[in-house]
């Protein structure tokens, strides 16, 4: 029987019945509780060993690995339109610090990962050029930025980067809070942290992941009238039009160029913006909603995740069980290194607490460091997550370029070029740093 319609409905009723048992185990279960493992990854471990590569009970089709990449196109082409607006001066003024920190961190971890894994991975396991990405892809970027380089390389062939791909951030998450509550454990003792407390003091929305009715709060203003369109239609309508359009575009462009095949997300992105752009001009942009935006991007994120994990092929994992092993376990020095050296450089105050959230940020995602912070800093005294919030705007761009053509310049043979262009453009922004007089060689030993 071919694919139709009412294939696209199973494969996302099955997953939304995952997502539910997966938030119910999490509010349960005091080990998940304890793992802060997000509902998405529940479901999509669930949809790993019971979906058509594991024990084949859960009767998903021959197409879900197919929806991340759709999925990352719809996360990418809301996420201009949810951003708010921002001077860089603020930037600078405010958050200089964190902003270099973790634009280093973010362009090291690309093209270190990438530069060990051609020094030593390639010549002796004789892997693909861009297997280092694999590691970013993963720890910094998430199952969103595995959909995305797994989807660019596998157009061009290597499929199985996705797997790879969605597995390194799948470990990544979990090592992020095995490794995490081991620092925090051995930290706290030698008196680092200022806020520090147990997970039993934290709050219970925080462990179950449901919100009790005093600290509900609504999920966005409506800007349009439901007598002429619902307002979450509206918004829809307007990511799901950047999307398409941003596909279009990609298909268009490899006809022309079939060497030169920009991913959809990033079009979509590039869509999303000239959309806003234009609305804002119109003096439109008031009825766009950044909390409605950011929610459909949030609501895409969770999908891509499940149906990402639930379509890992674990043959092509295990066949690369030994290189794979050994650029992760690379990946957990780097990132301890950054935390126990370089954020004590980098943060006179609080570095404790900037560390340990800019780890689990780089091994699993900003999910996993927020899990961490909140640990460490269960009131948010620190100011760490509003501050990395403004930090991490004039980041994003960063990260979409490299997203972007990271694939391309593997698949072009041009991977030195790509390590030059990160290693020396993190030495920039170091020296940088070091004239702003954000980072000093001396630090407290106390936070």
């Amino acid at each position: 029987m071919g694919f139709n319609v009412w294939n696209i409905l199973t494969d996302v009723g099955l997953i939304s019945l995952l997502l539910l048992i997966g938030m119910l185990l999490r509010a349960k279960i005091g080990l998940l509780q304890r793992s802060f493992m997000p509902a998405s990854i529940i479901a999509g471990i669930l949809g790993l060993a019971f979906g058509p590569n594991g024990f084949g009970i859960i009767p998903f089709s021959n197409f879900i690995s197919d929806y991340p990449g759709i999925l990352i196109a719809v996360v990418f082409a809301a996420l201009p339109m949810s951003t708010p607006k921002f001077k860089w001066s603020e930037v600078v003024d405010k958050v200089g610090a964190l902003w270099s920190y973790s634009q280093i961190i973010m362009l090291l971890m690309w093209g270190g990962g990438l530069l060990f894994a051609l020094i030593l991975l390639v010549p002796i396991f004789d892997v693909h050029n861009g297997f280092g990405l694999i590691l970013a892809a993963g720890f910094v970027g998430g199952h969103g930025t595995a959909a995305a380089i797994g989807d660019a390389f596998a157009q061009q062939g290597w499929e199985a980067a996705t797997s790879l791909a969605m597995t390194s951030a799948t470990i990544g998450a979990i090592l992020a809070i095995i490794v995490g509550m081991v620092l925090i454990k051995s930290s706290a003792n030698k008196g680092y942290s200022n806020y520090i407390s147990s997970f039993h003091q934290l709050p219970e929305e925080l462990k179950t992941g449901l919100l009790p009715k005093s600290k509900r709060s609504s999920m966005g203003t409506e800007t349009v009238s439901s007598i002429s369109i619902d307002p979450l239609v509206f918004h829809l309508a307007l990511v799901v039009l950047a999307t398409t359009v941003g596909y279009y575009l990609s298909q268009f462009g490899e006809s022309l160029y079939a060497n030169l095949a920009i991913p959809a997300f990033s079009l979509s992105f590039l869509v999303g913006l000239i959309m806003r752009q234009l609305m804002q001009k119109a003096g439109a942009d008031d009825y766009i909603d950044k909390s409605v935006m950011s929610k459909i991007s949030g609501s895409a994120t969770d999908i891509l995740v499940a149906f990402g994990i639930a379509s890992i092929n674990l043959t092509i994992v295990a066949d690369n069980l030994v290189p794979f092993t050994i650029l992760i376990i690379f990946g957990i020095i780097a990132s301890y290194f950054f935390y126990k050296v370089v954020s004590k450089y980098y943060f006179q105050e609080n570095w404790f607490e900037k560390g340990i959230f800019t780890f689990g940020w780089i091994t699993g995602a900003v999910a996993m460091g927020i899990a961490l912070l909140r640990i460490v800093d269960p009131k948010l005294k620190s100011n760490t997550l509003d501050e990395f919030g403004l930090a991490y705007i004039p980041i994003a761009p960063v990260e979409i370029l490299i997203i972007t053509f990271a694939p391309l310049f593997i698949l072009n043979s041009q991977h030195w070029l790509f390590t030059i262009i990160t290693i020396g453009a993190s030495a920039v922004i170091f020296i940088f740093s070091y004239s702003k007089k954000w980072i000093k060689f001396k630090y407290k030993e106390n936070a």
